[in-house]
């Protein structure tokens, strides 16, 4: 059955492509003027979102590399050691909301230092699957449409963020602490 799904998976590519060639030439019409169009207006999106991603990144490396994030986690390191959690995660929590690269940097620091299959790692791990990047989606995105009054999708998106991060350490406790 999974390699079904392996050799499927090989040709949905090439076949939608030839779905949309057929679909164009049935229809008459001209396909690639439509990509070159299409092409031209990814162009200028990219060019209306790139001073998004710019700031986004870097306000997270300012934030890592003035020590900024540490002190903002001092206040933390108690509740962490009540619920049985590691500091060595925390950042993620602050970080993951904003970068998924930064985030993603940070679980491979952590599983070079403690190794995949330790709590550590795979909390990392976990945290990375079960949370998203609210922050930067909210500002490319929003920001690409224009919409200036996010209203509560930041809190929503920020609210399942930590959802994520609770769930997320509470079954590594349970499945994983040995």
């Amino acid at each position: 059955m999974v390699d079904f799904f392996i050799r499927f998976s090989m040709w949905v590519l090439p076949l939608m492509i030839g779905v949309v060639i057929l679909h164009g030439y049935l229809t008459k019409v001209d396909i690639f003027s439509c990509f070159v169009e299409g092409a031209s207006e990814a162009v200028t999106l990219v060019m209306k979102i790139l001073p998004y991603i710019v700031a986004i990144y870097f306000a997270v490396e300012l934030f890592q590399v003035t020590g900024a994030l540490d002190w903002l986690l001092r206040p933390f390191q108690a509740i962490l050691k009540a619920t049985g959690t590691p500091a060595e995660i925390l950042p993620l929590l602050i970080i993951r909301p904003m970068s998924g690269s930064a985030a993603m940097s940070l679980v491979l620091k952590l599983m070079e230092k403690y190794g995949p299959d330790s709590l550590i790692g795979l909390m990392a791990a976990t945290i990375e699957g079960s949370t998203d990047t609210t922050m930067y989606i909210t500002g490319v995105y929003f920001g690409s449409v224009g919409v200036k009054n996010p209203r509560y999708a930041i809190l929503v998106g920020l609210a399942a963020d930590f959802a994520g991060f609770a769930a997320s350490i509470l079954f590594c406790n349970l499945f994983f602490r040995g």
